[in-house]
């Protein structure tokens, strides 16, 4: 029997939905016009009825495979970066040809995870897809994997998706691939059970979590119970499925593996910056700084940081740990690594008055920090 929170799927206005790599290519790689179409009928059926709809979708690289003659998904970031550069073009391709069938137009968007981050950045992709939905456009989102580098060798869609789910203020979010649902087990061993229904991390306090993806994917099992706890996280109900079921989880079929919200809404920015980004560097904190950033919620200051790790620039994103070397926090850095360790244990106050007034500044405001 369906959960009354399957009627979150039926009752949704605005859906992002996700869809991986094998869904969309055979076996050796090639882009699957058959299935890619078959995903776009569901998608735009749904759309008929009035529903605003994101798609999320894998399969850049994968879909350069062949047009670059690869026997299989490379495994360096420079013939990734150039598969996806030839695959972009023809997936989209795809899916403008499949959605014209049903008089919908689509629109490419390439993020960037942690461009997004940035404010500036940030509020303009809200905005640009707000207006795609508001004129009746279906956006196509992908990471900008031609010029990504971490993204492409650690990141995936599916932590993506559900990032733009809250990006967008999405109702649900579904997650589409190769996998039926989540099990308690292995799925080809004897006895193992489908997980209709995640109320929350102790529901999978139990269940072993593996698996990798597909030979043209990059995501697994964990990636996928990831992001739904990103989506449930932030108030987006969320369901895991194949994309042969897609209709039924539209249509909010007791299905696949429904994860119901456990928190709400909270700085959709601050949503990207904690787990978007990765740091690239660690500010060391005395007790005080780490009971005024964590406790008191303050801007970390010159002041109380006691050493600087790594290399990084003015605007990138860093780790904040306590004397252990715990992350407590992550933020949006003021300064760049080379400059930062002659002003440790100092004022701003005392700063300004030797090196001018625009060393009167917080290492990382408040307002581009997320407690981790």
């Amino acid at each position: 029997m369906p959960t009354p929170r399957h009627a979150d799927l039926r009752a949704a206005q605005r859906l992002v939905v996700k869809v991986g790599s094998s869904s969309l290519t055979t076996a050796e790689g090639a882009l699957d016009q058959a299935r890619l179409g078959a995903l776009v009928d569901v998608i735009a059926a749904r759309r008929r009825q009035g529903t605003q709809i994101v798609l999320v979708s894998s399969g850049a690289i994968a879909a350069g495979i062949t047009p670059l003659g690869l026997p299989r998904r490379p495994r360096d970031l420079a013939t990734q970066q150039a598969a996806a550069s030839v695959g972009q073009g023809a997936l989209v391709a795809a899916y403008s040809l499949a959605f014209a069938k049903h008089d919908l137009t689509v629109g490419q968007v390439l993020l960037t995870a942690e461009d997004v981050t940035r404010r500036s950045h940030y509020a303009n992709a809200r905005r640009t897809l707000d207006r795609l939905l508001d004129l009746g456009v279906v956006p196509v989102v992908n990471e900008n994997d031609t010029v990504a580098t971490h993204e492409i060798r650690f990141g995936d869609n599916d932590r993506l998706a559900a990032l733009v789910a809250h990006l967008v203020h999405a109702d649900a979010l579904i997650l589409l691939s190769d996998v039926d649902a989540l099990y308690d087990g292995p799925p080809s061993r004897k006895g193992t059970s489908r997980i209709p229904l995640v109320r929350g991390a102790v529901d999978l306090a139990n269940v072993r979590i593996g698996g990798t993806g597909s030979g043209v994917g990059s995501g697994g099992m964990a990636t996928k119970v990831e992001a739904a706890g990103i989506a449930t996280a932030a108030g987006i109900t969320t369901i895991l499925t194949s994309t042969d079921q897609a209709a039924a989880a539209l249509a909010g079929d007791d299905i696949g593996t429904l994860f119901l919200p456990t928190g709400s809404r909270r700085a959709s920015r601050l949503l990207w910056l904690a787990h978007a980004t990765t740091a690239r560097g660690r500010l060391i904190l005395d007790d005080g700084a780490v009971a005024a950033v964590v406790e008191r919620r303050k801007s970390l200051l010159p002041a109380g940081i006691v050493k600087v790790e790594g290399r990084f620039g003015d605007g990138d994103p860093v780790d904040l740990c306590n004397s252990s070397g715990h992350p407590v926090a992550r933020g949006l850095v003021n300064y760049d690594s080379t400059e930062l360790p002659a002003l440790l244990g100092r004022t701003t106050h005392d700063l300004a008055r030797e090196l001018g007034p625009s060393f009167e500044r917080e290492v990382v405001h408040r307002d581009d920090l997320v407690l981790l």
